[in-house]
């Protein structure tokens, strides 16, 4: 989903993405799991990142779709870009990875709330006198504190106008599992095999609980004495094993 505008208005284009911690495999017969301790290598992502970046930046400049204005107008000179694309690899690259607050519903309906919405509401409009507008923003800057900041009624409607899309431009897309060409029994079956690995809420009400995490605990196997009896003998040391059985 793409995103151009911050707190205070300003052209800030960003895309949020939603990606599924798995995938299916190429026949589609399982599905595998990232891993229980991270979901990507933060690092690695940084660096294929910036290389994904300055690739698309090296496609659009040979294509001559590039516009460089004001200070940036001698980077239209190939030589001179791509020793602008030579900095960026002397740079390490940030890609900000943590986990939600609340979990996988927390981001949704957090994403929710910016799929239709433009770049300010009613609610953050305070005044309009002496052709000046006041509008409330938070400075993230400083840990989200609430302020009040006042523009004249030209750089308002300027800061406004730079969020309206062009004609045609899609801002919610879905690739992957979600893409429109995809067959609509991809998402069924990505569901079938997660809840066979994941009961109902219904079912896990019943089952005891981890004393350590306070999961659910599922019956994988049971046991009868004898068995009992005989896997621990023969996982047991052979002098251990030995007084077991003369016992």
């Amino acid at each position: 989903m793409l995103h151009t505008w911050g707190q205070n208005l300003q052209h800030h284009p960003h895309v949020h993405y939603i990606v599924p911690a798995g995938g299916l495999t190429p026949d589609g017969s399982r599905w595998i799991a990232s891993s229980n301790r991270f979901f990507l290598p933060v690092r690695a992502l940084s660096r294929v990142f910036r290389g994904k970046f300055t690739a698309g930046l090296q496609q659009l400049f040979q294509q001559h779709t590039l516009q460089f204005h004001g200070s940036l107008q001698s980077l239209a000179e190939p030589r001179r870009f791509h020793a602008f694309l030579r900095l960026l690899f002397r740079e390490n690259w940030v890609v900000y990875a943590k986990p939600p607050f609340g979990g996988p519903e927390h981001v949704l309906n957090y994403l929710a709330r910016y799929t239709h919405r433009v770049a300010i509401s009613n609610h953050r409009l305070v005044a309009f006198q002496n052709d000046r507008v006041s509008f409330r923003w938070k400075d993230y800057a400083r840990g989200g504190k609430q302020k009040i900041m006042t523009v004249s009624a030209d750089e308002f409607l300027r800061r406004f106008l730079i969020h309206v899309l062009p004609k045609g431009l899609v801002r919610i897309r879905h690739f992957g599992l979600f893409a429109n060409r995809r067959p609509g029994d991809m998402l069924s079956r990505c569901r079938n095999l997660l809840s066979a690995h994941c009961p109902s809420e219904a079912d896990t009400t019943t089952h005891l609980r981890c004393p350590v995490c306070a999961g659910p605990m599922f019956t994988i196997e049971r046991l009868t004495n004898s068995q009992l009896y005989f896997q621990s003998a023969l996982t047991m040391p052979d002098s251990q094993r030995c007084s077991l059985d003369s016992s």
